[in-house]
């Protein structure tokens, strides 16, 4: 074999490896979700790959709560499922890519741990009321 028909062999394995790894990838990928649990377990969420909620379950200890408490939690549940998700992207994509831009668009895009939302007592709550939208 000279050394074009070399390199064309070479090459050719070169792109039916990344294929092979970009489908494994693809199905790693698809495969991840994330689930996620208030601290007093009144909310359970599930998130899928792209960090789209997937499904809520409200306990009745939860339909109890105010509706600006309640958002906040389910807020606060949810991403703490998103960031379980955007790791296990990370994982993966650092497993088949390597480091590099992709992967630190992904990092640079999950969500931020902001806490369990503090409480309000009723007169800071009337004073100074947050807005949902």
């Amino acid at each position: 074999m000279n050394s074009a028909q070399q390199w064309l062999a070479d090459y050719d394995a070169t792109l039916a490896r990344a294929a092979a790894d970009a489908k494994a990838a693809g199905a790693a990928l698809g495969q991840v979700s994330g689930t996620a649990s208030s601290p007093r377990g009144e909310i359970s969420v599930q998130v899928g790959p792209s960090g789209a909620l997937v499904d809520i379950r409200l306990t009745p200890a939860a339909r109890a709560m105010e509706a600006e408490k309640l958002a906040q939690l389910i807020l606060a549940t949810t991403q703490q499922a998103q960031r379980m998700v955007g790791t296990h992207v990370m994982e993966i994509m650092t497993d088949y890519l390597g480091d590099g831009p992709a992967l630190d668009f992904v990092r640079d895009n999950m969500p931020v741990d902001t806490g369990e939302p503090e409480p309000q007592d009723d007169d800071d709550f009337f004073d100074n009321p947050r807005v949902i939208v």
